[in-house]
């Protein structure tokens, strides 16, 4: 079976791979139509859905995955979160959110002020592409979970629904 993920960030094709080893995966750069720091569930899980439809509208592919990265407020706090969405080629729309840590406020700071929390996170951790290795959530969970591991999780929430909608 064919499968695209639309976006070529590693953690996320990673994420993919895995979960959809016996199939054939391919990364596509697609647009999100979101801000690129979204700023809450709807607007994240919007990106993640437009990534998926966006691949699934390819035609060259039974599936498309949209994976998406955000925050999110919660009495005053800002959390991360993440979204996942599936599109069959019958335009089925599956979708499935995963972890959630709070962020430190020095991050929320930056963020209030229009930065990425990618760009935040480089300069948090002194490191370069953490969006792209461990994410935030690597950062802040001292590497007992990782981005690839966070978005494989809801990459199978995704996958076990559609299963499931295939019997």
């Amino acid at each position: 079976m064919k499968v695209f993920i639309g976006s070529t960030n590693p953690t996320k094709v990673e994420a993919v791979k895995k979960v959809f080893a016996k199939d054939d995966v391919s990364s596509i750069e697609v647009e999100s139509k979101v801000a690129a720091q979204p700023f809450s569930d709807e607007e994240t899980l919007e990106g993640a859905v437009n990534r998926a439809r966006e691949c699934a509208a390819m035609k060259k592919s039974e599936l498309g995955i949209g994976l998406e990265g955000g925050v999110m407020e919660v009495d005053g706090d800002l959390f991360l979160c993440n979204w996942g969405a599936l599109v069959d080629k019958k335009e089925n729309v599956y979708r499935a959110s995963g972890a959630r840590i709070p962020l430190p406020d020095e991050i929320n700071e930056g963020l209030q002020t229009g930065r990425e929390l990618g760009e935040l996170m480089d300069a948090y951790a002194e490191k370069s592409n953490v969006s792209k290795y461990e994410g935030a959530i690597g950062i802040f969970t001292n590497g007992v979970i990782k981005r690839e591991e966070m978005f494989s999780h809801v990459v199978k929430l995704l996958k076990g629904q559609w299963e499931h909608d295939q019997k």
